[in-house]
């Protein structure tokens, strides 16, 4: 039986890279993102590698959008197996002392609420079946406290504490959520950060159903530079 892989905010590296891992694998894809010829785009690419991929427009940060590109996906694809949600962030980026109720709302819409509407779409059909995948995506700043990356720390500590308390709650009725953070940048031919490193590593992780977490990069060395006081403003 074919199996769907939803990535909902994909980009040319890191998306593309956990769509690349799943289609290989004989999961046909459904691409959910704002832009629509950039999304269409990325669907032409990974069908011209033999993936079976579609593009469906929303804006991530409007349930109501998100919710039709959704429905649009299960009408052509299924219902998703699993979900891998790993939007970046927009908008401005502040640090902890100009963060404002706009910069950090922002952020939360995206990375929080966005992640909820696509969870709380998919997963009446996974407990339906008694099986799927929720992969949420934070990046480093969820763990590690950044004055630089203040309002998108705080959206993304608490998808990371969401994802969490998810994979306790949902384990024993046969769905499995992880949890990926990112703490590096995404490097083409990279040993570790390639794309397509990036993306077999979320595979095992769909593979592998008792693991909460996977870090990619150097949380160290983020740490040490999330430490030091000469940052100026983004």
């Amino acid at each position: 039986m074919t199996r769907t892989l939803i990535v909902a905010g994909p980009g040319p590296g890191l998306g593309m890279g956990v769509a690349r891992a799943f289609g290989r694998q004989g999961f046909q894809v459904g691409l959910v993102a704002c832009t629509g010829d950039r999304l269409r785009a990325l669907a032409r690419e990974l069908g011209e590698e033999g993936i079976t991929a579609a593009a469906f427009p929303a804006d991530i940060r409007d349930p109501g959008s998100l919710t039709a590109a959704l429905t649009a996906a299960r009408r052509d694809l299924g219902p998703a197996d699993v979900l891998e949600f790993s939007p970046s962030p927009t908008g401005p980026i502040t640090h902890a002392a100009a963060t404002t109720v706009e910069s950090v709302t922002a952020q939360f819409d995206l990375h929080v609420r966005g992640a909820v509407a696509a969870v709380r779409y998919v997963l009446p059909q996974m407990r339906a079946r008694g099986a799927g995948t929720l992969l949420l995506t934070t990046g480093v700043s969820s763990t590690v406290p950044a004055p630089f990356l203040a309002n998108v720390g705080a959206a993304m500590a608490g998808l990371r504490n969401w994802a969490h308390a998810l994979h306790t709650e949902l384990a024993p009725e046969g769905i499995h959520v992880g949890t990926v953070t990112i703490a590096s940048a995404i490097v083409p031919g990279d040993a570790e950060t390639d794309p397509d490193v990036i993306g077999a590593r979320y595979y095992a992780m769909y593979r592998h159903r008792e693991r909460p977490e996977e870090v990619i990069g150097d949380m160290d060395a983020f740490r040490a530079l999330a430490g030091r006081r000469d940052h100026t403003a983004p």
